[in-house]
């Protein structure tokens, strides 16, 4: 049970990851001077994607 309430957490992380990684790359090609600010989010969600955090 606990096993289920992870991996669904997990998933939602993994949808917060790849649209703050969307919003990464469109910012490192428009914007290349502000990419950073969006990378904290990107790297945070990936994290807990991945059950480190």
């Amino acid at each position: 049970m606990a096993t289920t309430a992870t991996n669904e957490s997990t998933g939602k992380y993994w949808v917060y990851f790849l649209i703050s990684l969307v919003i990464f790359l469109l910012m490192l090609i428009f914007m290349n001077q502000w990419f950073w600010v969006a990378m904290p989010f990107m790297l945070t969600y990936l994290v807990m994607a991945l059950g480190y955090m």
